[in-house]
């Protein structure tokens, strides 16, 4: 975190004791977090990211404050949010499962470590004087940029559920009305079946009916057979 550089200036030293101020003030901003997730033992799908990105931007401030003379404030507050990121990272690695432990340990040590590193080789064999601190000072200001753009990992999901939801909602919209018109088309023969099956029963009392009377024609004619043979 940028703060005062320099003891000689007054304006300096006062804007960047604010600085370290409004600096620890933001260090301390996860404090609820890490409540929440000592209290739960878990870190219910919280991301490291913020916190190891918070903290590779602390050790490179203070790499940059070693460099340039009389940067005590700079040197102080990041020496600070060191030991505060260090803390979280503890406490995330604490109560996080098995996989993710696995994933911040893999975190920690390829941007701590390998990129610190890569950062430190370079800067100190091919840059020179006044080159070096101007190099590492563009390249600590666009880390601590992304100290406060880190927390979007987190947004992100949600960015993306968000989207997807409402597609999902368009699309029953969309498709809703068709589904209705295909099950009345479905049920229209159905009904009409139905209705044929119902006149079935009156057919048949209708052929039932105009058979009796054949019936009793053919007992009479049998009546007059027998009384002629008599």
């Amino acid at each position: 975190m940028a703060a005062g550089l320099s003891l000689d200036h007054p304006l300096p030293f006062i804007f960047g004791i604010l600085g370290n101020l409004i600096s620890f003030m933001v260090y301390l901003a996860p404090l609820p977090t890490f409540y929440r997730v000592c209290r739960k033992k878990s870190t219910e799908g919280f991301s490291c990211l913020p916190y190891v990105v918070a903290l590779f931007s602390a050790t490179l401030w203070i790499f940059y404050a070693l460099l340039k003379p009389n940067a005590y404030l700079l040197i102080t507050i990041n020496i600070v949010g060191c030991i505060i990121e260090t803390a979280y990272l503890l406490l995330f690695f604490a109560y996080a499962s098995k996989a993710v432990k696995i994933y911040t340990a893999k975190l920690v040590l390829s941007v701590n470590l390998g990129v610190f590193g890569l950062i430190l080789v370079l800067t100190l064999f091919l840059t020179r004087g006044s080159q070096r601190v101007q190099v590492l000072g563009w390249i600590c200001m666009c880390f601590s940029v992304s100290v406060f753009v880190a927390p979007l990992s987190a947004i992100l999901p949600n960015v993306l559920g968000f989207i997807f939801g409402i597609l999902q909602m368009l699309l029953y919209i969309a498709y809703k009305d068709r589904k209705e018109e295909k099950s009345n088309d479905n049920t229209l023969p159905i009904a009409e079946k139905s209705n044929d099956n119902s006149t079935l029963p009156e057919m048949v009392n209708k052929d039932s009916q105009l058979s009796q009377p054949e019936g009793d024609e053919e007992k009479v004619a049998i009546q007059v057979l027998n009384s002629l043979e008599v």
